[in-house]
């Protein structure tokens, strides 16, 4: 059985250097807010080649947190439209209703899956305040282009990152091209923690001060709290071993990488159409999505010679029942996405063997 992926197998790699971090957690007797948390900012902002890194609960708080925070300092107000893709996981919306904005469904490049620039130019109107760019698994988007726009209509760009922990264009990574970006450090991400766990980047200094006090109940000093906050905090365990696996990041989406490129040039199947890697960016394939009008058959095709695979997503936001205000939205890029697209095993562990294993499975794949 070829799995999709093996966190136990990620993990092992680590093991010695993990538990060595917790138990110095452990030892401290500090469990909230501490050094490791410290250390782990600083070293993930300048990973990322930014100035603040605030580690908070998941990615959704990440991106929630910041857009409240962006309407603490007035620049947003309720009812202000978030250009967003389509096509995205629900939580990019989500973060966006539950601040008390409104979502601007934008149809993606078919090509690449991420925000088509024209398309976010033409869905901008008076009430557009930000755009929402996601790096949708692991290719990032043409932030060139975005930025570009953003700039020429006064607006803020809020990367969600949650699945480009690494990804660049020219050497500037996610994380450091909009005003600010959510990542999450969910298990099975590139940079994955032992449990949940999220941070937020920026170079706006007095957006980073109103982070910090959001994600700890809006207080900076104890029983003073300057905002209605959460609790979302980014725990000294878990940031402890995020600090051991982002030593390691890199050599991970080289083999990442690696497998990708493997695909790209030995799966040749006309019955399934291969995701784009444009030359300019270095994406980091935390999915390898293809796209097929046949995905079931491909995928029971796959399974039935043990390779595991998963769809993302099969329903877009706009068609989900806790939103069913856009369930009449026609959006026929997006919807054909969903339809077509299943995700191959593309785990760091891999082997050589089963990643041919997978590339025979493809092209063994025919019309019935």
């Amino acid at each position: 059985m070829i799995d999709f992926l093996s966190l136990k197998a990620v993990n092992r790699q680590y093991r010695e250097e993990l538990l060595e971090a917790c138990a110095e957690v452990i030892d401290s007797g500090w469990y909230i807010a501490g050094k490791a948390l410290e250390r782990f900012e600083a070293n993930f902002a300048a990973y990322c080649g930014v100035g603040h890194c605030i580690g908070v609960a998941n990615g959704l708080d990440a991106l929630t947190l910041t857009l409240k925070a962006w309407k603490q300092l007035g620049r947003l107000s309720d009812g202000d439209e978030v250009i967003v893709p389509a096509n995205t996981y629900i939580a990019s919306v989500l973060a966006i209703t539950e601040s008390g904005l409104v979502p601007v469904f934008v149809e993606p490049d078919v090509a690449t899956f991420n925000l088509d620039p024209q398309a976010v130019r033409e869905a901008i109107t008076g009430k557009t305040k930000v755009i929402l760019p996601v790096h949708l698994y692991g290719k990032i988007a043409d932030m060139p282009a975005i930025n570009a726009i953003a700039q020429a209509f006064g607006l803020l760009v809020l990367e969600d990152s949650a699945q480009a922990h690494g990804a660049s264009i020219d050497d500037k990574r996610t994380g450091s091209w909009g005003d600010a970006s959510g990542f999450s450090f969910y298990p099975g991400k590139n940079l994955g923690a032992l449990g949940d766990g999220g941070a937020i980047t920026t170079d706006d200094p007095e957006l980073a001060n109103v982070l910090r006090a959001l994600r700890n109940y809006g207080s900076h000093e104890k029983y003073k709290n300057l905002y209605a906050g959460v609790n979302s905090r980014l725990d000294e365990i878990q940031a402890a071993m995020l600090d051991v696996k982002l030593k390691y990041l890199d050599d991970e989406i080289r083999r990442r990488q690696y497998i990708a490129h493997r695909y790209a040039t030995g799966i040749e199947n006309a019955d399934i159409s291969l995701p784009v890697n444009e030359i300019a960016a270095r994406h980091v394939w935390h999915l390898y999505v293809v796209r097929t009008s046949r995905r079931e058959a491909l995928q029971a095709h796959l399974g039935a010679l043990g390779i595991q695979t998963l769809v993302h997503y099969p329903i877009p936001p706009h068609k989900q029942q806790a939103y069913a205000i856009y369930n009449h939205l026609s959006l026929p890029i997006t919807e054909r996405i969903h339809d077509e697209v299943l995700s191959l095993p593309v785990d760091p562990t891999m082997g050589a063997e089963a990643i041919q294993t997978v590339i025979d499975a493809c092209n063994s794949f025919k019309r019935s």
